[in-house]
Parts: structure tokens; C-alpha cells; sequence
């Protein structure tokens, strides 16, 4: 990558690629398994490993390497320098208990939504998901909001690039359809989806907006779809979710006004 940019440091980039190597699937890895993961030498790879123990970042348990709690570093350095999730947190508690179910704040990273806030229903659901929890954008209610606030030449990179997979009968898995819906949640404000990303579930998002009118993140309420009709969804829930997210929007310095069609 330095060759390509001289401004970028193909040593830190390299660190940031195994650091990534490290999910759900892969808590531990092996030298090689993390040369294979990241297309990095074993060299390269054992050395970088060994620089994230000598840091803290990562601990040696015979021949694999996991992190530590020391990289929620990161993590934390980011969310702490957003105000934005702490602003929300008490209109996020205000409208769970409002409507009874779990409401959630995200934004958009790479084609995928980032939970940034949670505040589950006191009748939880099976859904498990906390802050950095990472979902893909196009199936669910959060990821269309914040999809649809990308600049055309972004859409464009995003849906040209991305593999729109059918997670559920329902989900909508062509490009064109896809820009078609994000179309409508533009106009509308909000976005609704019913089972695309998971059977079952129901969920109404709304677009969070920065002091320049900017959004920076969508908040939803999601519920099960035995217990919330999507007639009640509309007409009850998206009200409620458009207001919220309008209100922490005047939290943090927004001063314009929607109206939900």
C-alpha cells in the first residue's frame, strides 16, 4: 500500500490487517493461520504477533496468539470521543420503554452497520447483539437508513461491490430493487424490514443527524413478529423512532425538522 501512497506506512497497515484477522471465527490463531488469513508473509505475521504481545494487545498460549482486553482501547477511543451514543442513551431508554421493545444505535462501516448503543426490552429477545457488533447493511432497517444517506457515487461503489445475499425468503438481493427501496427510504425518512436478515423479526429505523445536517448514525427498534404487527409497526412504532431520532439529533446541535409520510 506505501508504494501506491507515500503518505501510508505499509508496516501500520499490515498491523491493522491482522488485527482484523482476529472475529468470532478465528478467537485464536497460529502463525500461519494468520499469514493465510491476511496474505502476509509468516515472517511479517510472527513478527507483528509478537510486537501485539510485547504491546499488551495480544498474549501467546503455546503455538496461537489471542488478544487481550487492552485492544478495547480502540474501541473505547472511539466511542469516547462520540458524543453522539451518550447523548442517545436517554432518549434510546425513553423509547424502549415507550414501546416495550429493544431500541439500537449504529452507523455505517464498510458496508456494514456498527452497534454503537443498546438498550435491550425488559422481555428480551433471542437476537444478542451489544456495542461493535457489526451486521450487514443492505438486509436490515439501520443499514437502509444509513445507505441511503450516502452520496450517489457511494451508493454506487457500495452496491457494485457488494454481495447481496438471500439471508431469508424475503430479503431483497438484487441491486436494482435494493436502490429502489433506499429510494423510498429517502423520501419517507425511515425505513422499515420485515424478516429480511432474520425470520421473524421486525425492525424501524430512523437517520440521527450531526449540527450540519449530516447523519452520523440511525437508531432502530426491533421486535418479533409474532408479537408486532407490521400495521402496528408503521403506524405505532415508526412515529415514535422518527421522533427519537430527531430528538437526539437537537441534542447534538441539529436544528432541522422531519415530518414522517
Amino acid at each position: 500500500m506505501s508504494r501506491e501512497d507515500p503518505d501510508v506506512i505499509d508496516s501500520v497497515e499490515k498491523a491493522f490487517r491482522l488485527l482484523q484477522a482476529f472475529s468470532a471465527e478465528h478467537p485464536t490463531v497460529t502463525v500461519s493461520e494468520a499469514a493465510q488469513l491476511t496474505g502476509l508473509t509468516r515472517a511479517t505475521a510472527r513478527r507483528i504477533l509478537l510486537t501485539f504481545v510485547r504491546l499488551g494487545f495480544a498474549e501467546a498460549v503455546g503455538r496461537e496468539f489471542r488478544l487481550t482486553p487492552h485492544v478495547l482501547r480502540l474501541g473505547y477511543g472511539y466511542l469516547n470521543s462520540q458524543p453522539v451514543a451518550e447523548r442517545a442513551q436517554p432518549h434510546m431508554r425513553a423509547l424502549a420503554d415507550k414501546v416495550l421493545e429493544s431500541c439500537s444505535m449504529a452507523t455505517l462501516d464498510e458496508g456494514e452497520i456498527v452497534y454503537l448503543a443498546r438498550v435491550p426490552a425488559a422481555r428480551s429477545m433471542s437476537i444478542t447483539l451489544s456495542v461493535g457488533s457489526r451486521l450487514p447493511a443492505y438486509p436490515t432497517s439501520m443499514g437502509r437508513v444509513l445507505l441511503a444517506a450516502l452520496p450517489p457515487e457511494q451508493l454506487q461503489a457500495y452496491l457494485d461491490g457488494s454481495e447481496l445475499r438471500k439471508l431469508t425468503p424475503h430479503t431483497i438481493d438484487d441491486a436494482d430493487a435494493l436502490r429502489v427501496e433506499l429510494d423510498q427510504v429517502r423520501q419517507q425518512g425511515y425505513a422499515v424490514v420485515d424478516g429480511e436478515r432474520e425470520e421473524g423479526v421486525r425492525s424501524a429505523a430512523a437517520p440521527v443527524r450531526d449540527a450540519s445536517g449530516a447523519v452520523i448514525a440511525a437508531i432502530n427498534v426491533s421486535a418479533n413478529a409474532a408479537r408486532v404487527s407490521l400495521r402496528s409497526l408503521r403506524e405505532e412504532v415508526v412515529p415514535h423512532v422518527v421522533a427519537t431520532a430527531d430528538a437526539i439529533s437537537r441534542d447534538i446541535g441539529f436544528g432541522g425538522t422531519r415530518v414522517v409520510s
